[in-house]
């Protein structure tokens, strides 16, 4: 049973940071890509960043490229998301998920597992 815990979540200015933590157990952490994902009331989750399990390759969507940068500690079983920059449209639940074997970053469907999600609020 794979379990992801996110924390890290919160309120901030517009402008201002967070780091978001997903604490990972169940499985051999170091053997699978991860990814983060979020979703803002009334829209649809949306791909966020992922990245490869050695940590060598990462991904992000365009509107957080520049921005945000996710990496991943294989001997803490955790991966990270730093979010800089902040702006009101990054409001969301941001989940992360371990991914499957696919060569498809951007698709939920993609993932296998997913964490419980941390509010974050961005005021202007």
């Amino acid at each position: 049973q794979v379990q992801l815990v996110e924390s890290g979540g919160g309120l901030v200015q517009a402008g201002g940071s967070l780091k978001l933590s997903c604490a990972a157990s169940g499985r051999t952490f170091s053997s699978y890509a991860m990814g983060w994902f979020r979703q803002a009331p009334g829209k649809e989750r949306e791909f966020v960043a992922g990245i490869s399990w050695s940590g060598g390759s990462t991904y992000y969507a365009d509107s957080v490229k520049g921005r945000f940068t996710i990496s991943r500690d294989n001997a803490k079983n955790t991966v990270y998301l730093q979010m800089n920059s902040l702006k009101p449209e990054d409001t969301a639940v941001y989940y992360c998920a371990q991914k499957g074997y696919s060569s498809s970053w951007y698709s939920d469907r993609v993932y296998d597992y997913w964490g419980q999600g941390t509010q974050v609020t961005v005021s202007s």
